[in-house]
């Protein structure tokens, strides 16, 4: 593959702009703690080494140039973040649960909830995969076998984006005790959930590709 440090260095600029992954990680962070952050971004590298996988073996390609696959990935996943929107949002109307959040929150999701939005999060977004088909390409010398190539740009990104996120959950948690108070994580919750239903309404108007 070429220019392997130019593909890290953008790789890491794309990954600290915000994003639905960005905002469930960090509502989940600020509702059930660092654990609830870790799983999230757990769930996330899972579903990103599955994308991996999927452009590895050419399933994406598929998914890309099929309109109606695309387009069904596309309405479950902007469907999907709508969903976490307005659940975020609902939250703030009960104001009994807002005081009690941490520890209601923590009895809800102390198994696997907070993993599993993280990754249908990612795994439901189209854009990803067209990300993998439309970036990775680039820095693969043409003509050349792209198989070792491809997986190991997935797996550098999905690495990078592992540290990423335990880093941003670690930053979120020292400055919890801030943010965790009532009217700041009111404020942060109703952005989080406006900037998740914007997600998941720019998603479902994306023109799909044919």
């Amino acid at each position: 593959m070429e220019n392997f440090y130019l593909f890290v260095l953008m790789c890491i600029f794309l990954i600290i702009l915000p994003g639905p992954d960005t905002a469930i990680t960090t509502k989940n962070t600020l509702t059930v703690g660092r654990i609830g952050g870790l799983k999230t971004a757990l769930g996330i590298c899972c579903a990103l080494f599955i994308h991996t996988s999927a452009a590895v073996l050419g399933l994406s390609a598929i998914i890309v140039k099929s309109a109606l696959l695309f387009s069904v990935f596309k309405y479950i996943g902007a469907v999907y973040l709508i969903y976490l929107g307005v659940k975020t949002l609902w939250s703030l109307k009960k104001k009994e649960e807002a005081l009690n959040l941490e520890m209601n929150t923590k009895n809800k999701f102390k198994n696997t909830s907070c993993f599993k939005q993280g990754f249908l999060t990612n795994i439901l977004n189209p854009k990803v995969a067209v990300f993998f088909l439309t970036f990775l390409p680039q820095f693969v010398d043409s003509g050349s076998k792209t198989f070792l190539p491809f997986l190991m740009m997935g797996m550098t990104y999905t690495l990078l984006t592992a540290i990423w996120f335990l880093l941003y959950v670690y930053l979120i948690n020292q400055i919890s005790t801030f943010m965790k108070k009532p009217k700041a994580q009111n404020l942060i919750e109703g952005i989080t959930g406006t900037i998740l239903i914007g997600f998941g309404i720019k998603l479902a108007l994306e023109r799909t590709h044919n």
